[in-house]
């Protein structure tokens, strides 16, 4: 049970973050720099699949892949353009854990999907039989499992998909000046998992939200049930409160 104070508190930090100024410096930002919504979907779901570690070190490296594309990454993926740059067989480091190799991997199964189905909107579409965001993201990690990750997907939903359930906040969220909502008539928004990174997962414990500190999908549909008691509509505009807070309570 959330107390009134701390429900009040979510609130408020939740209406001054989540702003026109919260894209800046936030992997959000690249999405906001195309206007064509395959494109806009596109860049999202590699950014977010590039998104770990620190911002100034995986920013960059999210950007070149979107100047590589000049500017249209639908076209970049679906028609395998990046293979100008990328091959199978360069196993140099590209970020982190991901060579090449590994990103190629990933690029080569989106292709694959968008040359099949148009849009990872439309796999999505005529993937679910209900409009779940667990049956999205189940979707979603089956295909790249399938097909090739590239260490990128998740292969199952049994880890918390992170950097999966950010991105469906993204597309599917309406009427936010930071979330698209190209996805708003696939996915209730009512259904969205809350984002568990590290960051949300000591604010939630330090507010009481959460007894553990596990970053699984058990605790982070735990936190979103909860969340659901401050934003009942609108339970993942509890990530956008819990960054406020601990931009406000920093020790």
């Amino acid at each position: 049970m959330v107390t009134e104070e701390t429900k009040s508190l979510l609130r408020e930090y939740a209406a001054r973050y989540e702003t026109e100024k919260f894209i800046d410096g936030d992997p959000s930002w690249f999405m906001h720099q195309v206007e064509d919504p395959l494109d806009r979907e596109t860049i999202a779901f590699v950014a977010a699949a590039l998104s770990y570690g620190s911002r100034p070190q995986f920013m960059p490296k999210i950007e070149t892949l979107l100047n590589y594309a000049e500017g249209r990454p639908y076209r970049w993926v679906k028609e395998s353009l990046f293979e100008e740059r990328f091959s199978a067989d360069n196993h140099c480091c590209f970020y982190r854990m991901q060579q090449v190799a590994h990103l190629y991997e990933f690029l080569s199964s989106y292709s694959l999907l968008l040359k099949q189905y148009g849009s990872l909107g439309e796999f999505v579409r005529s993937s679910i039989s209900s409009p779940e965001a667990i049956e999205a993201l189940q979707a979603i990690t089956a295909f790249f499992a399938a097909h090739g990750n590239g260490g990128l997907v998740p292969r199952s939903t049994e880890s918390s998909c992170k950097r999966l359930c950010m991105f469906m906040r993204w597309m599917v969220r309406d009427q936010s000046p930071v979330d698209l909502g190209l996805w708003s008539g696939i996915v209730n928004r009512r259904t969205l998992i809350m984002p568990m990174d590290t960051h949300v997962v000591k604010q939630s414990v330090r507010l009481g939200l959460l007894s553990s500190p596990t970053t699984s999908m058990s605790n982070a549909q735990r936190l979103t049930r909860t969340m659901a008691e401050v934003f009942p509509d609108d339970p993942v505009r509890g990530d956008f409160a819990l960054f406020g807070y601990g931009v406000n309570h920093k020790i």
